[in-house]
């Protein structure tokens, strides 16, 4: 079942790049006591996440956050490593935490995975923004087509807040 408005985000574990290297960090850890701007992607790197998603996030950061937001995330289904190196590519004032699903458990328990392995990338995320307060979503934008960046980018959960 997929989650909706109202729902608590599931218990999951993601992975996160620090400096002592790969560290693991639970849904309350990342949600717990906050606001939370949380996009969600298919893939690191793939044209329409790196070229269309992540800018339209980063251009409206420093508003999304004057609006209370205390964290900005982003979530894929890639690994720690890959993250990182996107981190890096994207993130170029760190204003966000990049979070690791390898294994798909937070996507799959929150119902949003998908099958990509027709187009060789296998599980993945379906493409979203959430508001999350203290772990229960208040805004969820899904888009109804992977490959666009109609309803989850930046400047439409800014308009939210």
């Amino acid at each position: 079942m997929t989650i909706k408005v109202g729902d608590r985000l599931p218990q999951a574990k993601f992975t996160v790049m620090t400096e002592e290297g790969p560290k693991a960090k639970t849904t309350d850890d990342i949600f717990k006591g906050k606001k939370v701007a949380l996009f969600a992607v298919p893939g690191a790197y793939t044209g329409t996440c790196h070229k269309m998603h992540m800018p339209s996030v980063f251009q409206s950061a420093a508003a999304i956050k004057a609006k209370g937001i205390d964290t900005i995330a982003v979530v894929a289904v890639n690994d720690v490593f890959v993250m990182n190196a996107w981190k890096r590519d994207t993130d170029f004032n760190n204003e966000a935490i990049y979070l690791a699903d390898g294994n798909a458990e937070f996507t799959k328990a929150a119902g949003l995975d998908f099958d990509g392995s027709g187009h060789g990338l296998g599980l993945r995320s379906k493409r979203y923004s959430m508001l999350v307060e203290d772990g229960v979503v208040k805004k969820f934008n899904l888009e109804a087509n992977p490959g666009k960046v109609e309803v989850s980018g930046g400047d439409t959960l800014l308009g939210q807040l």
